[in-house]
């Protein structure tokens, strides 16, 4: 098969992925995987290898699918069980809400709205968007009541805040299994300096959405309790972790693998060798750069007293993960299901046509994955394995536009969040509001953000 009958296979095997996760409700793992053989099948991949000599020339149906799902274990598994660990242990340890108050300090109780943004965003940095918002409620309740300010903007607020982060800044596994599966695994610094970057117009976006919902839409929990009941559930929340970590030991999780891979970085660019080189260059591979980061989480959840739960922390964190990196492995096999297929020949040969669609065209795909079964994160690493051969083609294939494909990919992943996503559900049941609140503001306001994302995506592209 190939040419535009090899287009329509595709686009049909993505219309019967998306129906089978959304509307059967098959698990995403098995919904790729199948799509991925029946794709294979369709587009002629021999069912067993193809020998010359004995001499394998072409590689059988079975063994590209084995050699995709392998393939994204190797370069990414660690990483994201890392990554995971680090915010399960800022979670459990109170770190994460020793940050929001740092960052309440920061920026000031006079701009609460932006507050409770920028505190959503540094803690679903290495905290889950759901469990930092389940996190975080109690400061946004605390806050409404001290500042006399829209419980709804402050919801809105809070909710972008850590929505951004979670799709755009490694080490969330999301952003993560997409630079790895688009070859800039090993350039973490980057991805997580860009995601940063590109977090600039969707938090201005979700910020001034948030003051104008606000005055147009009212939480039921308003005038539900007084000031000195919210404040009381507060401290009870703090006093339950016993004593918050130092902000120190708080940042050392998150920040200790970013410089150490900044260093590296800088290493290598000076092209300094030597033993000491080596050694830099070696703890700035992202996973020795993330195993120092939980080494300091270790060393916190230590001061707390609670390493009797560590074995926990860790059984916990790997039944969350496991199916996150299942499912990226599955997003692999596509990938290589597709670069096998003759498909990436095609768009070869009309290359014209994608490269003017560009950008946005792992912006559109994340998208409508997004959109379609509810989880960014099955978008993002769907989507990145689907793209992966295609880099070449669309023009996106050097370092820093490889990263910016992660950007798109992520910025599509938050258009739009509704009642198929458990995060919408989270933030209108803990925002106090009914569903039809939550489209209101929820649902508009990821579509908000991901398009403003996606405008300094663009504007990013045409400058690198």
């Amino acid at each position: 098969m190939s040419g535009i009958s090899l287009i329509i296979a595709f686009v049909i095997a993505i219309i019967l992925m998306i129906l089978a996760i959304s509307k059967l409700k098959i698990h995403p793992f098995l919904s790729i995987m199948s799509v991925s053989l029946l794709l294979g099948l369709v587009a002629g991949i021999p069912l067993t290898d193809v020998k010359v000599d004995g001499v394998v020339q072409t590689q059988g149906l079975a063994a590209v699918i084995g050699a995709g799902f392998s393939g994204t274990f190797t370069s990414i598994g660690i990483v994201i069980i890392l990554g995971a660990l680090i915010g399960t242990i800022l979670e459990k340890t109170g770190a994460a809400l020793k940050l929001a108050d740092m960052t309440v300090k920061l920026v000031g109780k006079k701009r609460p709205e932006l507050a409770m943004l920028i505190m959503g965003w540094v803690v679903s940095i290495p905290v889950f968007c759901d469990s930092g918002f389940v996190i975080l409620n109690p400061i946004r309740k605390a806050l409404v009541k001290k500042t006399m300010s829209s419980s709804v903007a402050m919801t809105v607020a809070l909710a972008g805040g850590l929505y951004v982060s979670h799709v755009l800044i490694p080490p969330t596994p999301g952003p993560i299994a997409a630079a790895n599966t688009l070859g800039v695994g090993d350039n973490l610094l980057l991805v997580i300096g860009m995601g940063v970057l590109c977090s600039v117009f969707p938090l201005i976006a979700g910020y001034f959405y948030a003051k104008y919902i606000g005055k147009k839409v009212k939480a039921s929990d308003e005038a539900d309790m007084n000031n000195d009941e919210i404040v009381q559930s507060y401290d009870e929340l703090v006093k339950s972790y016993g004593k918050l970590p130092n902000g120190i030991m708080s940042l050392a999780p998150i920040i200790v693998p970013i410089l150490l891979m900044g260093i590296s970085s800088v290493v290598a660019m000076m092209k300094v060798t030597g033993i000491l080189a080596q050694i830099l260059a070696f703890l700035g591979t992202p996973i020795i750069a993330l195993a120092a980061g939980t080494i300091f989480g270790i060393i916190t959840l230590s001061s707390a007293k609670k390493m009797g739960e560590f074995y926990e922390l860790t059984n916990e964190t790997l039944k969350v993960v496991g199916p996150i990196l299942f499912v990226t492995a599955a997003g692999g096999v596509l990938g290589k299901v597709i670069a096998v297929s003759g498909l990436v020949t095609f768009i070869t040969d009309n290359a014209t046509v994608f490269q003017a669609i560009g950008i946005f065209f792992p912006f559109l795909l994340a998208a409508i994955l997004k959109t379609a079964q509810g989880s960014s994160t099955v978008a993002i690493t769907t989507t990145a394995g689907i793209l992966a051969p295609m880099l070449p083609v669309l023009g996106l294939n050097t370092p820093v536009l490889s990263v910016l494909t992660v950007m798109a990919i992520g910025a599509g992943a938050m258009v739009v969040s509704h009642a198929n996503d458990s995060y919408f559900w989270v933030v209108t049941n803990f925002g106090a509001m009914t569903p039809d609140k939550g489209y209101k503001t929820q649902t508009v306001m990821t579509l908000v953000m991901g398009i403003a994302a996606i405008i300094e995506i663009f504007l990013l592209s045409l400058i690198f």
